[in-house]
């Protein structure tokens, strides 16, 4: 009988053993030195049947922890191992040759390939805390002290048990936190489908990011000089995937404003076509005279000429801005009395020097970052995930202070943020389905990009690392 010592040894490997392979190994090494046998399989039950995870053989040197080419065993009465998952018991033979009541197809005919002969076996059913069977060991050939093939000792079953049930909860624990993992995922991937899928200008923003994200780590870590462990790049991905989260309660009118005037445009059109309507009334009434009428006919034209193109234009030059303003003194006649061309909320957009917001919207716009931090910090996310709110929600903070929404500085703003930070300005600048400007060639992006560098807004080392990987071709 094994130790006390030695038992709580293995109690302890088990536990703390991360890799799902290595801990296959371990379970089955436990296995057989407590019942001193000779050879082992271990089996996991999915999706109703047994499935091969690994095996050894002592006196042949032999180990396999791979089920290609092994077929799983399907929950039956024809076999010993799935008769021990069904009955959830210990079958302990002293000699399969003489069995009469199990069939051993599968393993037996493993061996039997292999040249080895099963003479005594155990089917130990691995149960969980809840009493479901997740698994099987199967032991063979059990040796006394001389190497000499034995039955299994029934002293033994009781501690196979017990370990049985130790290493179905370890992997219970494994399978539960890599379902958990795969839950987060999806979340994740569903949540930025539905940030995207709000607004046809944003539909592979996210998308885009986390293809150069995803290739931008491989290339460092194929270059042996990855900044971040398997922690932080599992943090790093979930934050690009989260990282607009907060647009969700962005107005559309907003995320979707494709000229200045957004909403607005059709009461300007409406005006301009009531004011045009008033003119002709006058004339024909004989309020004004054609020479009258063509001025007023001429100055509408030109005020919607004007509109328009300010409404549009990537940027207003100080001449655009004083023609605008000009406008915005004109009176017109309309059908109430003397009226204004623009009124002025519709002035104060078409003052908007560069882009479509004003200072009101682009606040708005702006606070996606902070309703990122709120919605991600309700979450609760476990401890290895806890980078995430804070990683996710900094994408516009730059290193000379001059980001938003903390204004933080330097050191404040980890790697992980700095990169995700290049690939939302890369990508904002390069994406052909804003509303708001043209898509930029990407060797224009990297001109800007170089100077928000020389600027001391992002890190340059890491942009000149971005541009060698290329992740941000195809």
């Amino acid at each position: 009988m094994l130790s006390a010592e030695k038992l709580l040894d293995i109690g302890i490997a088990l536990s703390s053993e991360k890799n799902s392979e290595k801990l296959f190994e371990t379970i089955l090494e436990a296995a057989m030195d407590i019942s001193n046998c000779d050879s082992g399989t271990l089996f996991v039950l999915e999706d109703n049947a047994l499935y091969f995870k690994n095996a050894m053989i002592k006196s042949l040197g032999f180990r396999r922890d791979t089920e290609k080419d092994v077929p799983p065993l399907i929950l039956s009465r024809d076999n010993v191992c799935t008769v021990a998952a069904l009955d959830k018991k210990i079958i302990n033979i002293a000699d399969v040759n003489k069995n009469k009541h199990y069939h051993f197809t599968g393993p037996k005919e493993i061996h039997t390939i292999i040249g080895y002969e099963i003479v005594s076996s155990l089917a130990v059913p691995m149960e969980d805390d809840y009493g479901d069977v997740i698994g099987v060991l199967q032991l063979v050939n059990a040796l006394d002290e001389n190497g000499k093939i034995i039955p299994f000792t029934p002293e033994y079953e009781r501690v196979l048990l017990s370990l049985a049930s130790q290493a179905a909860i370890c992997l219970t624990v494994r399978k539960y936190s890599q379902d958990m993992s795969e839950l987060l995922d999806s979340f994740v991937r569903v949540m930025s489908a539905a940030i995207d899928a709000r607004s046809p200008y944003n539909a592979n923003h996210t998308r885009s990011m986390a293809k150069y994200a995803h290739k931008f780590v491989e290339w460092l870590k194929d270059s042996g000089i990855a900044p971040f462990n398997e922690a932080r790049e599992r943090q790093f991905m979930m934050s690009v995937w989260l990282h607009d989260i907060g647009k969700l309660v962005v107005p559309l009118e907003i995320m979707d404003k494709e000229n200045r005037l957004g909403s607005k445009t059709a009461a300007v059109t409406h005006r301009f076509q009531v004011i045009e309507l008033q003119n002709e009334i006058d004339f024909l009434k004989g309020s004004t005279d054609k020479n009258e009428r063509d001025r007023r006919t001429d100055e509408l034209r030109a005020a919607r000429e004007l509109v328009e193109y300010v409404d549009r234009a990537d940027f207003l030059t100080d001449e655009n801005l004083a023609a605008i303003r000009a406008l915005g003194e004109i009176k017109a006649n309309g059908p109430e009395g003397e009226t204004t061309y623009l009124t002025d909320d519709e002035l104060s957009c078409l003052l908007v020097r560069r882009g479509t917001l004003t200072d009101d919207e682009r606040r708005l716009m702006e606070g996606h970052v902070t309703m990122t931090r709120r919605m991600l910090d309700e979450m609760s996310f476990p401890k290895r995930y806890r980078l995430i709110p804070g990683w996710a929600s900094s994408h516009h903070e730059y290193l000379n202070g001059s980001g938003y929404p903390d204004k933080l500085t330097g050191e404040a703003i980890p790697p992980e943020v700095r990169v995700l930070t290049i690939l939302d300005i890369y990508d904002a600048l390069t994406a052909r389905d804003r509303p708001y400007k043209p898509a930029i060639p990407t060797e224009r992006a990297f001109v800007i990009l170089d100077g928000m560098a020389a600027a001391g807004q992002i890190d340059a080392e890491l942009l000149e690392m971005f541009k060698r990987s290329e992740a941000w071709k195809g």
